[in-house]
């Protein structure tokens, strides 16, 4: 693995923090070359994504997005209201008056926040779900204007469509390519009306989401057993859109819990810097989560969200923060004990590039086990039918059933996964640390490492495009190869790169959607000296592969 950067963990000199009014002079000044395959519109597993600053998010691209999802709606007949989400990345509300300005103009009821405040992404999909309920027509859909836990200088588009969860990819790639059409032709057939019109019409309405979604969560979570065991609980949203979300569950459901920081800065200037030296809100890395790992031996458990709190990151005070993969497994061990009244065969999802122990513990507790490529959309309607009662992936995002069994959310949900982590200590009297170690001591202790590597726009089609006829591997660290797979076994849906797997061990590759990288994932249940093994073969087996898609292109 590569060496930390010298700021990582590090609050950074103001100097080196991006310029907000520059960069949202960017948004409104500068346009993407639809030449330019990088400026383009590009849908990865979670929307668009990009900074003004490099022509890849920017006013043009916001109004094409936001008439495609008008198109789009139109032809699918879609024609309930649209729930606008918002998170504090500093271009997400320049785009959201933009995205308001174009729904208004092709008479979208579009339904924004109370209290013009921000909108996380679970509750956009509680939104929708909600309103469709026991519909058949009229049905609602929502956008949250939002980049997750991308840098400050990006901004981001997300489209889910009546079923709340993330587009699935048919409907990712006609919008996509009805933006493209737009941008292709200099944004011609774009309608739009001015802001102030916008706001003062009737397409325009208000709801409160945030007692919506706070109430609600009492059908999902045992907040009297939270309550009755006094825990204390550290909250940081990392200036992102559950900010003012914690603040009503706190006080709703009388918690011991405070905000370590409720501070909102466009330019994330107290959030420490990244392994790489850039700031990610990112609450699955240590070096981004350091000032509650600073403070976690004030706290019996707590929790950090990302910007637009699709994601959980959990810190207790015996270990400090969990890897995702570790904090999953204790969230299945404990959900399919204690919640009777899901349907016996209700089941697991991961996807591919998810740890195996969750496979194990699967088998374990006689439960269906869903994999899927990555990406959240492929959980979506199993969630809908109940089928799973629990979904997640590698990058700490994961949803739950209701305590009824059925659906709550088909979009991650951060928040209720970090409440979750105190439920499982006030019920245990353990947290979920502890449950990890009982899981492993009985099922095998997993080794797990994810890495990224630079790959050109090339090297990532063509990583997308290799098949397990590209690799003649017979073993892996030293054992048989038992399968080489490039698409999900529950489904038979594409990975977008590959996955070779032997008894104790796996290596997974695929292309980022959004940064010129791709990803390695890999996995040993012997030691980590398997798992450098397998991780060093795993490059030479990709290297070698890449290099023959080449030679034949």
């Amino acid at each position: 693995m590569t060496d930390a950067h010298p700021d990582a963990g590090k609050r950074l000199d103001p100097s080196q923090l991006v310029d907000v009014e520059g960069l949202i002079r960017a948004y409104h000044d500068l346009a993407p070359d639809p030449g330019n395959a990088g400026q383009r519109v590009t849908f990865g597993t979670s929307g668009h994504r990009g900074s003004a600053l490099e022509c890849r998010f920017n006013e043009a691209h916001t109004l094409a997005i936001a008439q495609a999802v008008c198109l789009h709606r139109a032809r699918t007949g879609i024609d309930g209201p649209l729930f606008l989400g918002v998170d504090t990345h500093a271009l997400s509300g320049p785009a959201a008056r933009t995205a308001i300005e174009v729904f208004a103009a092709n008479e979208v009821a579009v339904v924004t926040d109370a209290r013009d405040g921000f909108t996380p992404t679970p509750v956009i999909s509680h939104a929708i779900l909600s309103y469709n309920r026991g519909r058949t027509s009229g049905l609602a859909d929502g956008v949250v204007i939002t980049p997750s836990h991308n840098p400050p200088e990006d901004g981001g588009f997300k489209y889910n469509p009546p079923h709340g969860g993330p587009s699935e990819p048919e409907v990712a790639g006609s919008i996509e390519r009805l933006a493209n059409a737009l941008l292709d032709a200099k944004l011609g057939g774009v309608r739009r009306m001015p802001y102030d019109r916008a706001y003062r019409s009737s397409a325009l309405s208000r709801q409160d989401f945030r007692s919506a979604y706070v109430d609600d969560l009492a059908n999902v979570l045992d907040f009297e057993a939270i309550s009755a065991s006094s825990l204390r609980i550290g909250i940081d949203p990392l200036g992102g859109s559950s900010v003012d979300y914690w603040p009503a569950i706190i006080e709703l459901y009388r918690l011991d819990a405070c905000l370590v920081s409720d501070t909102v800065d466009p330019s994330f200037g107290f959030m420490p810097a990244d392994r790489d030296g850039r700031i990610r809100m990112d609450c699955s890395s240590p070096y981004a989560m350091a000032q509650l790992l600073d403070l976690k031996d004030r706290f019996d458990i707590s929790v950090g969200n990302d910007p637009d709190a699709d994601r959980h990151g959990i810190v207790t005070a015996s270990q400090g923060l969990m890897p995702p993969n570790d904090y999953l497994a204790a969230c299945v061990a404990y959900l399919f004990m204690n919640r009777p009244q899901w349907p016996r065969d209700a089941g697991i999802g991961k996807t591919m590039v998810t740890s195996a122990l969750i496979d194990r513990l699967a088998a374990h507790l006689d439960r269906p086990l869903v994999e899927t490529p990555v990406g959240f959309r492929w959980f979506v309607d199993a969630m809908l039918e109940g089928k799973l009662g629990f979904a997640g992936e590698e990058s700490a995002g994961a949803t739950l059933l209701r305590k009824n069994g059925s659906v709550w959310t088909t979009d991650k949900d951060g928040i209720a996964l970090g409440l979750l982590a105190a439920e499982i200590m006030a019920k245990t009297g353990r947290d979920p640390t502890a449950l990890y170690a009982e899981v492993t001591a009985t099922i095998g202790k997993p080794f797990y490492r994810r890495t990224d590597a630079p790959a050109t726009r090339r090297e990532k089609e063509q990583l997308r495009q290799l098949t397990p006829h590209s690799f003649e591997a017979g073993q892996l660290a030293g054992e048989a190869v038992i399968a080489i797979e490039s698409a999900a076994p529950s489904s038979g849906a594409p990975l977008g790169g590959v996955r070779v797997r032997s008894a104790n061990g796996w290596f997974a590759a695929r292309p980022s959607g959004t940064e010129d990288i791709y990803k390695i994932y890999a996995e040993s249940f012997r030691s980590l000296d398997h798992l450098d093994q397998i991780e060093s073969e795993a490059k030479a087996m990709i290297g070698a592969a890449l290099a023959e898609a080449a030679v034949r292109h």
